[in-house]
């Protein structure tokens, strides 16, 4: 099958993209054989719309399935009326996505994760609307400057917070302490957050540009 994966260079091995519509590079991969052509970006440079030309883009050259970080409604919706689901991918190299399609542990996107016009809110709020921040979660009143909350601030909801264990921690000292499973969960956890808010601030930033 060929997929596309949004990327920052010209490599399988490349580090895959959090965004679509901006992203540098597509890697093409056919995930029979992991045989890939990378082709830059044509929409990168774009004054508006980067988001429809390159979903377009990638329609154009076969694409049968996306894969990238997070994408905007307008090109989530070329995309979606051209039969072209959309799997998110958490971060590592476009080989790993493509090797995690294969194997089923991508699951489609049944909308556009980056939303329009309507501020930066992912559920943790980054709040980059016009002033107090449009965020739907936790954005209003608790952004910095523009509304925009502190990158990393807010943790991942399942991770434990070892400076304030719960009333119920045992006694063992050393059971307290998180493990390196959990570490390494939970700093995933919060890259995934970093990844999803900056590829909603320049989703945001991109159709502010557009209204000049």
């Amino acid at each position: 099958m060929k997929i596309v994966v949004s990327a920052n260079d010209a490599d399988i091995d490349a580090p895959a993209s959090p965004v679509f519509g901006r992203c540098g590079v597509y890697v093409f991969v056919d995930t029979e054989t992991m045989d890939f052509e990378a082709v830059e970006n044509p929409a990168i440079a774009a004054s508006g719309g980067a988001g429809i030309q390159a979903a377009q883009f990638v329609v154009e050259r076969g694409a049968q399935a996306v894969v990238t970080g997070n994408m905007g409604p307008n090109a989530f919706n070329v995309l979606q009326s051209a039969s072209v689901p959309v799997y998110l991918f958490g971060g590592g190299t476009v080989r790993q996505a493509a090797e995690a399609f294969q194997a089923g542990q991508l699951t489609t996107s049944g909308q556009a994760s980056a939303q329009a016009h309507a501020g930066m809110g992912m559920g943790r709020g980054m709040g980059m609307g016009r002033g107090m921040g449009m965020g739907r979660g936790m954005g209003m009143g608790r952004g910095m400057g523009a509304g925009c909350q502190a990158w990393g601030s807010t943790p991942p909801p399942t991770s434990p917070s070892p400076s304030q264990p719960p009333a119920s921690a045992p006694s063992n000292a050393s059971e307290a302490v998180p493990s390196r499973e959990e570490e390494v969960a939970s700093l995933k956890g919060m890259a995934g957050e970093l990844r999803k808010q900056l590829a909603d601030v320049l989703e945001r930033l991109d159709r502010l540009e557009k209204e000049e």
